[in-house]
């Protein structure tokens, strides 16, 4: 399963041939949604990881490897997004769409 929510690499017409050959399953997601995609929460985590490291200059940015900062993302940490998924829902619901405290 994989999620895209209309960024330009998403919808490139590269892209969309490479899932329609592999015949992968696709969930369109709104733009502009990050409340709703759990994945945004764990892009913060590495962003802060890889921050807290103050790489100075390209090379040191490079050798910090987001493989390596990925795989130390805990299972439980994961768990907790999917966990507190039907509350953002919730909150999406009773905001009529707008923003939230997620």
């Amino acid at each position: 399963m994989v999620v895209q929510d209309n960024d330009p690499k998403h919808t490139a017409k590269a892209t969309q041939e490479w899932f329609k050959q592999k015949q992968g399953n696709v969930l369109e997601w709104p733009s502009q949604s990050p409340d709703l995609n759990p994945i945004e929460y764990l892009w913060l985590d590495l962003k802060r990881a890889v921050h807290a490291r103050y790489p100075r200059n390209l090379p040191e940015l490079e050798q910090l490897s987001s493989k390596e900062k990925w795989s130390k993302i805990a299972v439980c940490r994961c768990a907790r997004l999917i966990e507190t998924y039907p509350h953002r829902l919730r909150a999406v619901i009773a905001a009529k769409g707008t923003s939230t405290k997620y």
